[in-house]
């Protein structure tokens, strides 16, 4: 695991509660960041994970709010940056599938209007807002923003076309921010692919076996081989700005 000096720097982790936004979390607060975990309101696991962090001396605090409505995007963003003096780290993590099970891609009827439109506010509109709110706070730090896109976004089959077409959109988008908030923030992306999450574990076991499959590394990923390398944009890689690493593990097309 790759390690940095954090001690002093601030982060807030949108879609922090579990999974990849979870690990970044810990590994930032490991590194000596104050973090932000951002959840939902009523998420039962938020406080449990908050508590978690705190009882191995990490910093942390929450951020209630949901990215895909825009003023509860701002108000979160604002309140979290109140919270921690500023702004340092902004991981955009949250993110949907919009449900549990994938829609194929000839299933065109069920990709209603309302599913599109759960999509693209959670997973695209939901970067912008986040980063468009944080960015004075961010500019003044000289900061960076890690955005979670996917594989699917490069035309590997995600869970719906709708899905994929908003991680194509984001991978856009960070390029365009990064454009938008050089040269004082650096703004990447990491793209995953088969990660071990709450979002896979519903899978069946032939479903599973078939992603791993496809690996060269023939595993799935843990979180934390993402995290490690959302610590790496946060913190390291001075130069690098506008970039969408792939994280699947070599996973065949």
């Amino acid at each position: 695991m790759i390690t940095a000096n954090l001690t002093g720097k601030t982060a807030l982790i949108a879609g922090g509660a579990s999974g990849i936004g979870f690990a970044a979390a810990r590994m930032l607060g490991q590194s000596g960041a104050t973090v932000c975990i951002n959840h939902l309101a009523g998420d039962p696991v938020a406080p449990d994970r908050i508590a978690q962090l705190r009882s191995t001396g990490i910093d942390a605090h929450a951020a209630e709010g949901d990215v895909s409505d825009p003023g509860s995007a701002r108000i979160m963003v604002t309140n979290a940056i109140q919270t921690l003096g500023g702004l340092d780290i902004l991981i955009n993590n949250a993110g949907t599938s919009g449900g549990a099970q994938p829609i194929a891609f000839g299933e065109l009827d069920k990709m209603t209007e309302e599913f599109w439109q759960q999509i693209l506010s959670t997973n695209l509109l939901g970067v912008f807002r986040c980063t468009s709110a944080a960015a004075d706070a961010l500019r003044a730090s000289r900061g960076a923003v890690v955005n979670t896109a996917s594989i699917s976004g490069f035309g590997v089959r995600g869970s719906s076309i709708a899905y994929a077409a908003s991680k194509a959109a984001l991978i856009n988008l960070t390029r365009s921010l990064s454009v938008a908030l050089a040269p004082d923030v650096r703004v990447n992306a990491v793209a995953p692919g088969f990660v071990d999450t709450p979002w896979t574990q519903g899978w069946s076991d032939e479903r599973r076996a078939k992603a791993v499959a496809r690996t060269l590394l023939k595993r799935m990923a843990a979180p934390e081989d993402i995290a490690e390398a959302m610590l790496y944009l946060a913190a390291g890689a001075a130069y690098v700005t506008g970039q969408t690493i792939i994280l699947d593990g070599g996973t065949a097309p």
